[in-house]
């Protein structure tokens, strides 16, 4: 006899069954229309780039030469064999000593070697995700809320909320000030909250921040750990993208500022990070909880049994991440990369008039699409956004999915692609507002004048977009294609 869907569903759990993982979000149904048709150069040159997917594969030659170079780093070589057995047997839920100091000091190494981090308060977990969600455990019950300010990752709806219980309440930013979090807004969501009967167990936040690409200065910080002090309530801050940070001496951490901040209660902060952004191992699932709270400190490190870190990849990693001469090379060729291939994108979007939020950080930047809407709404927002992936063929995500107040904001990715499928990308964009003059886009004076908190180039995007930064094999390079430009 046949089981129906229903049935089926009667014979889970309410967690197994809910909506909690927010896959009916746009941010993944995105996903889903690039799976459906993906691009690739050769054999789907018509299909959808994926731009909304935050890796960074921008430097992998020089991790790719760094593994030759140390054959010894991995037990599935002649020369790491010998190992085999002494790594495949341990399961020690603290870590290998030597991976837990290769990262404390890596993490030091990331902020310019101006805080030190103690190997005995990092706890592991499986990526970033699984970080987010240990710490959602320790620090709140079901029905009790961190304050998130907007926008923010789609996906801490999934890794906060989904199995904990835990709520998250909106700190509203807006783009008059460049998305700043402001102490006003702190206090109004918070407010709202005690209002509304509901617990406020801590606030999270992203520096530098995803999806905006900014990061936040000393004295916002300080005013935070001032607000969490007043409150009594935790702090977790996600510093995942700090090695992204073009000028890595500009970047302040949570970690620099609490020993500013007078009275700081250190046992209320807490730092979330990951190798999945700053050195591009996703794959790895290498997530970390920090904190400056012995019993959290504890208590995550038995929940950790429930997402270790395979102690091959620790074995590996601690070998790479000790290799200090590599490391500070590595982070100050990825940072010149992803601020090349940034600087790119940007200035050939501003050749057509269109903007975006000023950023130094982060494998993405904040597009500003709001003058193609053609009226000032979510549902308007939407509507374009399936323009975009259906005829131009891009897979960016809407700030709607980000939890963004203003409609006509969209992430975009950039670092997961290669220079060719970057040029090709910008290149359908072009088309695209060519061929629909009648949306109105404002003249570049116009549009700084209007948006001074905006960056644009006067590079043209025709001086992007030359033979000679292709390969000559490029649909681009073509004369046929540059005749028609």
């Amino acid at each position: 006899m046949a089981i129906t869907k229903n049935n089926s569903h009667n014979m889970l759990s309410k967690i197994a069954t809910n909506d909690g993982h927010g896959e009916n979000s746009p941010y993944f149904d995105g996903w889903k229309a690039y799976d459906a048709n993906p691009f690739h150069l050769q054999h789907n040159p018509e299909g959808v780039i994926q731009m909304g997917l935050a890796e960074n594969q921008l430097s992998f030659d020089l991790i790719e030469e760094w593994v030759k170079r140390n054959p010894n780093a991995s037990i599935c070589t002649p020369q790491g064999a010998l190992d085999f057995k002494e790594t495949a047997i341990f399961q020690d839920y603290h870590g290998l000593p030597e991976f837990r100091t290769a990262i404390a000091n890596f993490m030091s190494q990331v902020r310019g070697n101006r805080v030190k981090f103690d190997p005995n308060r990092i706890v592991m977990s499986g990526g970033a995700t699984g970080a987010h969600e240990t710490l959602a455990f320790c620090l709140a019950n079901p029905g009790e809320a961190f304050l998130v300010p907007t926008p923010y990752y789609p996906a801490f709806d999934r890794d906060l909320r989904w199995r904990t219980g835990v709520e998250l309440l909106p700190v509203v930013c807006e783009s008059s000030n460049s998305f700043k979090i402001t102490k006003e807004a702190l206090e109004t969501a918070y407010e709202k909250a005690t209002i509304a009967k509901i617990k406020v167990k801590g606030l999270l936040i992203t520096n530098p921040s995803n999806p905006l690409g900014t990061f936040l200065n000393g004295e916002t910080l300080k005013d935070i750990v001032n607000f969490i002090n007043e409150k009594n309530i935790h702090l977790v801050c996600d510093e995942i993208y700090a090695g992204t940070v073009t000028n890595g001496d500009e970047f302040v951490s949570i970690a620099e500022v609490m020993k500013e901040v007078p009275n700081c209660k250190y046992d209320l902060i807490h730092l979330v990070y990951s190798l999945s952004k700053d050195m591009g191992f996703p794959g790895f699932r290498v997530g970390i909880v920090y904190s400056y709270n012995n019993n959290v400190v504890n208590i995550a490190r038995k929940m950790s049994s429930f997402g270790l870190v395979s102690t091959q990849t620790q074995r590996m990693l601690a070998s790479m991440l000790s290799d200090t001469k590599f490391i500070e090379n590595f982070l100050s060729e990825s940072r010149v990369r992803l601020a090349h291939r940034h600087d790119m994108f940007t200035r050939g979007l501003a050749q057509v008039g269109i903007g975006c939020l000023e950023s130094k950080a982060g494998l993405f930047f904040w597009m500003d699409l709001r003058k193609f809407l053609k009226q000032p709404t979510f549902e308007s927002e939407m509507t374009f956004w399936r323009i975009i992936i259906n005829e131009i063929k891009l897979n960016i995500s809407p700030g709607q999915s980000f939890h963004c107040s203003e409609p006509g904001w969209f992430r975009v990715c950039f670092a997961n692609m290669d220079d060719e499928t970057t040029m090709i990308a910008l290149w359908r964009i072009k088309m695209f507002v060519r061929k629909n003059r009648n949306l109105e886009i404002n003249t570049r004076r116009q549009f700084l004048h209007n948006n001074q908190h905006m960056r644009l180039s006067s590079r043209r995007l025709d001086d992007i977009l030359t033979p000679h930064r292709m390969s000559p094999h490029s649909p681009l390079a073509s004369p046929l294609v540059r005749a028609q430009n």
